[in-house]
This record gives C-alpha cells, structure tokens and sequence, in this order.
C-alpha cells in the first residue's frame, strides 16, 4: 500500500483508488476534468480549492487506500 500525502499526486491516487474521486469531491477537489484526473498533487489541489481539512482528506483516502488495496498502474510523464 503506498501511503498517501498532501506531495502524492491527484492523477496517481485516484489511478491506484478510483473510490479517491467520492473523497476528493467530498472535500472540494474536483478529481476528474473532462475524464482524466486532475494535475497537481494533494496540497496543492488542497490549497487551490481551500480545503481546511487536509488532515481528514488524507485519513480519508489512507483509510481507502487500507481497505481497497491499489490497482496496479505504472504511471509514465515520459511520453512513451
């Protein structure tokens, strides 16, 4: 199980946790634009939409991340 900060990316949890997308909307953070998550990692997203949680919103997708188990994805920003 990787454990998720406010450094992990948006686009990385909810590819591993798709359920993330209830969290982060719960919290204000629109996870999927236009079909794809959104860019940035947690406390950035965080910041942007001011959420004064971001302690529960990391408990939240942590508690997630224990109970469901991370799909496998390799995750590439090369381009290849």
């Amino acid at each position: 199980m990787m454990k998720i900060t406010k450094d992990s990316t948006v686009e990385e949890v909810v590819l591993r946790y798709p359920d993330a997308v209830e969290i982060f909307f719960k919290y204000g953070i629109p996870a999927i634009a236009c079909g794809t998550p959104i860019w940035g990692t947690i406390g950035e997203n965080a910041e942007r939409y001011n959420v004064s949680d971001l302690e529960g919103l990391l408990r939240e997708l942590n508690e997630l991340a224990e109970r469901k188990g991370a799909i496998d994805v390799k995750i590439s920003l090369e381009g290849d």
